[in-house]
């Protein structure tokens, strides 16, 4: 059984009726339908597994039950997803009503944020409330401060942007740069990066790693970040903990969940708590705590507009999400109609 790589007793407890026949990996890199696994006793190099079965889609970070095929030392099928602790998903950017896993088995978020250009607040907000969401605990990574001497004073503004969130201030090209990530380290502890192409979310990695696992790009001449990472990767650090690498955000779609929003907006929870009505809309109502702590200047505009337009998304997500699950039922309805009739079993 795995000694390490964030297995634990739930996935002990999960993976028990494959014990006899099967052995758990986890999943470092999905290529359609193969995976790249990784598992203690394997070494360094990743096993190519097949995946057949179409009833999971297994993410990186996810653990699996595999068994080798036929007599070949190197050919695995994947026959089983053991089930996740927590789960990054965003709405698929495709437009398709249903969620895209990012990463699965996550314990810590790291939102990469570089201090120059300057950080885009409302994203950040965004990719706090999806990490919120996941069950994963996030943390804004103010990377490349080395640049400017206003670092500073731009990670206090993620700080007011991210209630209750950890932020830290890293640089990879200076001694000591990366001391404050040295906490979310542990052996065992997985951690997944977030953050729009650019922010250094490869050299970070690299730097963690001791070494260059990542291929890494310089931005671009407008600020703008090359994607250099293509797809999501998992690497073991030399401290044991474990981080997934991901392509560049543009965007994040929320998916569903109030969750997140709720605690990435911990800050306007409180002043709605003492609003004058209970389902009071924040826009015009009399003796709205909200608009009052606009008004006095304990609540930035900027923030509220911002809550006020994840709201709007995350609610039309869900009535999405409603229409396609009633969709599907009605769909699987039609067919076991169909077999119940072609059965003999009733008469039109």
């Amino acid at each position: 059984m795995p000694g390490t790589l964030g297995w634990d007793d739930d996935l002990a407890a999960a993976f028990a009726p494959f014990a006899d026949t099967h052995l758990a990996a986890r999943v470092a890199r999905v290529d359609r339908s193969a995976v790249d696994l990784i598992r203690p006793g394997w070494g360094t190099t990743p096993r190519r597994a097949s995946i057949h079965a179409a009833r999971f889609a297994p993410a990186v970070g996810d653990w699996v039950a595999v068994v080798q095929r036929g007599h070949a030392a190197d050919s695995w099928d994947v026959d089983a997803l053991l089930p996740r602790r927590t789960a990054i998903q965003r709405a698929d950017p495709s437009g398709r009503s249903e969620a895209q896993v990012l990463a699965a088995n996550i314990d810590v978020v790291l939102i990469a944020v570089p201090v120059v250009p300057e950080p885009k607040v409302a994203l950040v907000e965004r990719m706090v409330a999806l990490a919120w969401d996941s069950g994963a605990d996030p943390v804004v990574v103010a990377t490349k401060t080395d640049i400017t001497p206003e670092s500073g004073a731009i990670a206090v503004d993620l700080a007011e942007a991210a209630p209750g969130v950890d932020v830290v201030a890293v640089s990879v090209v200076v001694d000591g740069g990366l001391a404050a990530l040295a906490p979310y380290l542990a052996e065992g502890r997985t951690l997944c990066l977030l953050g729009r192409s650019g922010a250094g979310k490869s050299s970070l990695v690299n730097a963690l790693a001791g070494t260059d696992v990542l291929a890494t790009r310089e931005i671009r001449g407008d600020g703008k970040g090359r994607h250099t990472t293509t797809h999501r990767e998992l690497i073991v650090l030399p401290t044991g903990a474990i981080v997934i690498d991901t392509p560049g955000l543009r965007g994040a779609g929320l998916w569903v969940s109030e969750d997140g929003l709720d605690r990435a907006f911990a800050d306007i929870d409180e002043f709605v708590a003492n609003c004058r009505f209970s389902d009071c809309a924040h826009n015009s109502e009399p003796g709205c705590a909200v608009l009052a702590a606009v008004e006095e200047g304990r609540l930035p505009e900027r923030r509220l507009e911002s809550w006020r337009k994840l709201q709007r998304e995350a609610r039309w997500m869900a009535m999405r999400n409603d229409a396609r699950l009633r969709a599907e039922a009605r769909r699987q309805w039609v067919i076991v109609h169909k077999e119940v009739r072609r059965s003999g079993r009733i008469r039109p």
